[in-house]
Order: C-alpha cells, then structure tokens, then sequence
C-alpha cells in the first residue's frame, strides 16, 4: 500500500492552516485590554454602567477598535488564503515582495527583531491600561509604574523572603548531601610515577601515548584528529589499575581526582545527579586552570546497568568445604569455575541511583553548551552570541574487574575510546615486582631464588607480591631476624595461599581417611598432569578444608587442550575412586566439590570447546532455541531446551563415568603409591611437591625421605595399617594399629 508524503509548504496551493491559538491570541488580547479599560472607569465612577462603559471607552479609546478590526481583516485575509487556492495564488504572486524584503535579514536578525516589536507591544499596551489607572498619559503613566511598585516592597519582599527561605532549606540540604567521595590531589601531593608500577609494561607503554596527546594534543587536533578522553582498565583485583591511574596524574603533574565506588549512593533521589555535576564543574575548573586533570573511578562496576535489576548476590559455593576443590586445579580452571558460579548466582549489578549514570554519561558527552552567567545570559541579553565552550582536558580512567556489569553506553568510542587489560604479570613481570619490593627490605634471596619463586606463583598479581613479601619480613621478625630468607617467603606465600591451620587433631580413623582422599589427588597429578606441577600436599585443617594439593604450572600458558583438561578431570574424580575402592564402596561427602569442578570442566568440554562426542555449541543452540536433533515431530521451543538439557546432560555423564572407570584402573595399578603418599601425609601433615616426587621416585626431598617407601616390607606394614583403619572405619573405632614408623 503506498503512502504519500506530507506536501512541502511551496508545493501547497492554499495558505498552511494557523492553530486556533495564533488566529486568536492578539484578538484576545485586545479584548481583555479593553474590558480592563471598562472595569477601571467604572471602578472610578460608580454611577456609570456596563454599557456605558463600553462607550465611553470606544469613544475615547477608538484606536483599540481600529487595531481590533485590522486584527479581524488580517485573520479573514488568512482565512480566505487557507480555503481558496486562486485567491492565495494571487496574493503569492503580486504581493509577496513583502516577504521577499523580509527575509532578506538572517534568521537571527529576523528573530530578534521580532521580539523588540513584541516588547514595544506589550509596553504599550501596559502604557495604556496604567493611563486609566492613573487618569493620565500612557507616557506619564509608564513612569509612575515603578513608584506603585516601590510603595508595595515591603509586602513582596516579606513573601520573596519566605520562598527564598524554603528553597535556601532545601539548596542547603541537598549540597550538605552531596559532598563527600570525591577527593582532589593537587600536583604537589601526588609522587607516584610510571616507575613505581612493576609488570605492567605493555599497558604503561599505551598509556604514556595517551598522556602524550594530553599534554600537546595539537599533535593530532592539527590533523583533523581527537584527543581520547576515556581510559577503561580492567582486569582482576590487585594487578595495579589504582596505582596507574595515580602515576598519571604523577607523571603529566596534572591534579588527579579520586571518585569513591560509594560517591554516587544516596538516600535520597536526584543526590547522585547533583554529585554527577558537582564532579564535572570541578573538572572543568581543574583543567583550565591546570591544562588538564585526570579523574578515576575506581570499582567502575558501582555506577551500574540501565536495565538490570540489582539482586543480592549470593553464588553458589564452588568448591566444597571437605576438600579444597579448587586447590590442585590450574588457576585458569578455577578461575572459570568460579566466574561460572558468580555468573549463575547473580541477576545484575549494582547501581548508584536512577540518574546518576544517565547523567554522567550526558557529561561524558553531552552538548558543548555556553558556561558562565555573562557567556550566557548577559552576551544574550545584549545580542551577543555566547562564546563556545573552552576544549577541557579532562581524562577519565575508569577500573573494574567486571567489565560485563559497564553499561554499554559507557564504553562507546567518545566516551571510552581505549580499552587496557591489566592482567596477571608475566614472569618477567613476577621477577620485576619481587625484586622491587625487595629492594625495600633486607634479604638472602638469590637472583635463582627470585626466578623460582616468581615460578611458583603463577598468577601472584603486584597486590599479592607485596603482601607476600611482608609477611615474609614479618616471619622474619618473629624469630628474632631482619633479615628475609628462603623459608621465610615459603612459609609466607602457604599462609597466604591455605591460610592458618586450625588448631585440631583428626582422629585416627579420619586423618587417614583425609589422607588417602588427597593422596589419589596427589598420585593422579603426577601421574597425568603433566602441564602443572604440584607446589603442596596438605592434611593440615583450614577454614573451608580438610586437605588439600595444590597444583601450579611451570610456565606462563596461554592456551588449554583436551588432554589437559581430561587430566583435571581425572585428579578431581581420583578422590571419588579412590574412596570406593580403599574403602570398600563407601565414599565421604568430601568428594562433593570435586565432582562439582569435574562437572563443570565437563560441561564446557561438551557444549562449548568442542572436546565431546558432538561439535555444535550448546550455547549457541541455547541463545537460537535450536531443537534437539533428530526430532521426529515438531516440538516447541520449551520440549526443545528440555530436549538439549537431557542430551547435554547424558554425554556428560557418559563423558564422567569413562573418566571415573579410567581413574579407578590408575589407582588399582598404583595402590602402593596411593598408600606410601597417605602414610607419608599421615606422618608430616604438609609436604612440598619436591616431598610427593621424592614418594612416588624413592628419592629424598625437602622434608621427606622417600627410599623407605620402596621397601617392599615397609608398603606391607602400610597395607596392614589400612587394613585396620579401614575395620576402625567401619566399626568407628581406634584401629588396632598404630601408624608405622620409618628410618631412613
């Protein structure tokens, strides 16, 4: 069906039809003008009627009439021109110079010309009414006007007091609100530079090209360019986003405004909106004073996401509180795990307030409009045009380590224009930051300790590394030393990592239920984990577990494969199998984070990454609502997730039960490893991962002495004392045996 468009005004053959207003405001006026004339001669002179008035006033105010009627032929003219065509063709084509000699002016000349006619009108006409008032000239009482309303001061100022009073309240209340969270460092007072941030070079090296165009950016102004005003840099917590923030403004020696996560929650409404102004005028002020201001907001994720409701976050816990799941995972596995978890266990974000972030993202690039009174009002008032805004130089940086909660609005191009990750450092990274910070305290630390130790902490971010080495100084103290050694650091990096044992003792029966639990992990790493390395062996009881083996890799690794991840799956089920078979069939409620992880592992394997039976993409299915193949007959989109849930979760079952049959035939083949590594926890509690290969190669470790474990009559002994735990186990009794007792 076509449409036709609206006519263009010079395609129209009548006049364009006025609004019922502008055909008769003026008409309107000169009545009301008149009748206001009628009412003061009568208040004057009460013997006079209505009708009496009316002459009166048309007689000595014939010049009314005589524009009312001019009013009247006027609109009859429009009228005519709106309803006939040949009438209005005329008019257009011998009378429209007038319109020609018009519009010559500009539009702006022609604007304010109009209100000067307007303003003459109405002064006018007030002249008029006030000669009536008054019984004198229009002139004269145009004069006597200011008199009148200087003699009723009084009464107005009393009543512009009172309104100025309640809005001085509530000005007062709101700016009270409105402080707060913002704070300003002034050039002087900020010392960081880009060499107090260690491991992050490939993101300062972008960065300095950004302060570079801050502190000349005619260097790309002059070339049809801009300068990129917004900075986001994310990535996970304590990796040094703050601390590059500060060195900027330290660097440029611009001031550096810090904006709390908290500044834009408020009780009250439209609170979060003032800040949001408040912040950019101060801003404004800041770089024309200074060329320049850099402004971070920190935890970026607390400004929120138009259109997601906030929810109490509460995930799921991942691991489970027996075994400490996640421990001898690689930390890109548990990280997804737990990202997994959090995205599963939450519906949103938070949110400063309904407003605020609409009204800062309007000043991150809202209008350049006029600022400043004079600019605004008083160049105006004079028929001046407002000068346009100064370009200020402001640089936003904002951190998060959820970059999926950001609004979308705020991370487009004009807004955001650069994105950094500021990952975990690289090893050279780790080696950078360890030698920083201990160049700040005494050490015995070898250049080899240094590169090891920033080998066995993959992923130790620059917060982390510090915290380390701290405690590690403060070990130091405690013995009596000011001096940071080997063991030291050691020590300090498995109480930050397991934190502080609990003081309590597993009875017999548990504590070597507890070992064999985490010697199947411990025996099935070595065996096919290959990519990681085992860092720790533990029995030891933490806050959320009862043991635990903790597994790092040797190298920075960027990319994961099948095998790997089967591997993990196979030292998470090693637990599961190997309480079943040690134990006769009967397994604990610790194997229920490691059968999570597997799961999940599993799960992705499946459906995502393409290491299954099948290669299509649940997530993909999921987001299409593609059915389950090989439907005989159409079913709709509910039958159809249900569908791919069901088969989803059979070739993950069938994936697991292959994993677990294959874990058991690792374990029945390694049975006197098993029990050698459990006696060996048994007997010291925690062991290093140099300790476990010492076990499992007959060799010696750190703490561990491993050539007893491969005398035959000594795994006998060990067998004998499973044996009677296993009968205590079942009877819940003390074994009958005590735990054997080696020499080397």
């Amino acid at each position: 069906m076509s449409q036709t468009s609206r006519p263009r005004d010079t395609d129209r053959k009548t006049r364009v039809h006025l609004t019922f207003f502008d055909r008769t405001k003026f008409l309107a006026l000169f009545l009301l003008v008149f009748f206001v004339l009628v009412w003061a001669g009568m208040a004057d002179n009460p013997l006079l009627t209505f009708s009496d008035g009316i002459r009166e006033i048309a007689n000595s105010k014939s010049w009314l009439l005589v524009l009312f009627g001019i009013e009247v032929i006027r609109q009859l003219h429009f009228g005519l021109a709106e309803l006939l065509a040949p009438y209005h063709g005329i008019w257009v084509k011998y009378f429209n110079f007038i319109d020609r000699l018009i519009h010559k002016l500009s539009d702006w000349n022609r604007y304010r010309l109009s209100r000067v006619i307007k303003a003459l009108l109405l002064v006018a006409l007030l002249a008029v009414v006030l000669g009536a008032i008054y019984k004198e000239t229009p002139v004269k009482a145009l004069f006597l006007a200011p008199k009148a309303l200087w003699s009723a001061l009084p009464m107005l100022g009393q009543l512009l007091f009172a309104v100025f009073f309640i809005i001085i309240q509530f000005g007062a209340m709101f700016w009270f609100l409105s402080r707060g969270g913002i704070d300003t460092y002034f050039p002087d007072d900020i010392r960081t530079r880009f060499s107090d941030v260690w491991g992050q070079d490939h993101v300062l090296n972008r960065i300095r090209e950004n302060l570079l165009f801050l502190e000349s950016p005619e260097s790309i102004e002059a070339h049809g360019g801009y300068v990129p005003g917004g900075l986001l840099l994310w990535g996970p917590p304590g990796t040094g986003k703050t601390l590059m923030a500060e060195s900027m403004a330290g660097e440029t020696g611009k001031p550096f405004v810090f904006v709390d996560p908290g500044a834009f929650n408020n009780m009250f409404f439209g609170v979060g909106v003032l800040k949001v102004k408040s912040l950019f005028r101060k801003l404004r002020k800041l770089a024309l004073r200074y060329g320049g201001v850099v402004v971070f907001f920190d935890e970026a994720d607390s400004l929120g996401n138009r259109g997601i409701s906030t929810q109490a976050r509460s995930a799921p816990a991942v691991f489970g509180e027996e075994c400490h799941g996640g421990a001898y995972l690689a930390p890109t596995t548990a990280e997804l795990l737990m990202r997994d978890a959090f995205v599963a266990g939450t519906a949103g974000g938070g949110g400063g307030g309904m407003g605020t972030l609409q009204a800062l993202l309007t000043e991150l690039s809202g209008l350049k409009k006029p600022r400043g009174f004079f600019n605004r009002v008083l160049r105006r008032a004079l028929g001046m045009r407002p000068k346009n805004p100064p370009k200020y130089r402001i640089l936003v940086v904002m951190a998060t380590n959820m970059p999926e909660a950001l609004d979308e609005a705020l991370l487009r191009p004009g807004r955001i224009d650069r994105m950094y990750r500021v990952g975990y450092p690289s090893k050279a990274g780790r080696i950078r930051t360890y030698e920083g910070y201990l160049s700040k305290v005494s050490h015995s630390l070898t250049p080899e300790d240094v590169d090891k130790l920033a080998t066995i902490t993959p992923y130790a971010t620059g917060a982390t590394i510090k915290d380390t080495i701290n405690e590690a100084l403060i070990m130091a103290i405690r013995n009596g030393r000011t001096s940071i050694t080997w063991s030291d650091v050691i020590k300090a990096k498995q109480l930050k990592e397991l934190g502080p044992s609990e003081d309590v003792e597993y009875i017999e029966r548990e504590r070597h239920a507890v070992a064999v639990h985490e010697a199947c992990h411990g025996v099935m790493a070595y065996l096919v984990r290959h990519h990681m390395s085992i860092d720790l062996a533990t029995i030891e009881k933490g806050s959320d577990y009862l043991g635990m083996v903790a597994s790092i890799p040797p190298d920075d690794q960027f990319t994961r494969w099948k095998s790997e991840y089967e591997a993990d799956i196979l030292v998470s089920l090693a637990s599961l199998a190997g309480e079943r078979m040690f134990f006769s069939g009967d397994n604990s409620s610790g194997v229920s984070g490691d059968l999570e992880s597997a799961t999940t592992i599993a799960s992705f394997m499946e459906g995502h990454w393409g290491m299954g039976s099948t290669v299509s993409s649940h997530a993909s299915n999921r987001r299409f609502e593609v059915g389950a193949p090989g439907g005989g007959k159409p079913r709709d989109a509910k039958d159809d997730s249900k569908a791919l849930r069901v088969a989803l979760a059979d070739r993950i079952e069938d994936n697991l039960a292959g994993l677990l049959t294959k874990s058991e035939e690792i374990l029945r083949e390694n049975r006197s490893k098993v029990l050698a590594l459990a006696h060996a926890l048994e007997a010291h509690k925690t062991i290093s991962g140099e300790d476990v290969i010492a076990v499992m190669e007959g060799g010696v470790g750190p703490l561990v002495d491993g050539r007893p474990y491969s005398n035959p009559e000594n795994i006998a002994l060990i067998e004998s004392y499973h044996d009677s735990a296993v009968v205590a186990h079942l009877g819940h009794k003390k074994p009958e045996i005590a735990l054997p007792v080696f020499e080397a």
